[in-house]
């Protein structure tokens, strides 16, 4: 009995003790729009993206939360925007998300209802910033100014 405490006590700690590595998407449709969601805890828009599930990598993450959340089909990832880690970054817990833009084609339709409350496309020079989720607002200002970022 001991021994198995043990072990649940070492699996727990490394479980709640370790930050949670997400993806995060930059969509851009191909007239150049990039897409945004509104969350429904918050009801503050920012990007899409998640949590990497268990056997999962980075590209079959952001494939599967852009789904989820927009509807749209991940053409391809163009490059890797950064790493952002600051351990307040997710007002939830410490989240590591790697930001990546895509292209992405389809129509958009939220299949995640429950989390997303609406989606849509912006103009660059549109885009509401200034109160975005998350570090959403920094994560865009990188994109925009053709940043690589490995940030706390």
């Amino acid at each position: 009995m001991r021994r198995t405490w043990r072990f649940i006590s070492t699996v727990m700690g490394i479980i709640f003790r370790h930050p949670v590595t997400g993806t995060t998407i930059i969509p851009v449709l191909p007239d150049g729009r990039i897409v945004l969601v509104q969350r429904s805890d918050s009801e503050k828009w920012g990007l899409p993206g998640g949590m990497v599930d268990w056997g999962e990598d980075i590209p079959t993450a952001a494939r599967r939360e852009l789904a989820e959340e927009t509807g749209l089909e991940l053409v391809n990832i163009e490059r890797l925007i950064g790493v952002y880690s600051d351990p307040y970054r997710d007002p939830r817990l410490h989240s590591i998300s790697v930001l990546v833009e895509a292209k992405v084609t389809g129509e958009i339709e939220i299949e995640d209802k429950l989390e997303i409350l609406q989606a849509k496309a912006y103009l660059p020079e549109e885009l509401p910033l200034g109160d975005l989720s998350h570090d959403h607002d920094r994560q865009l200002k990188d994109y925009l100014d053709g940043k690589i970022a490995l940030v706390k």
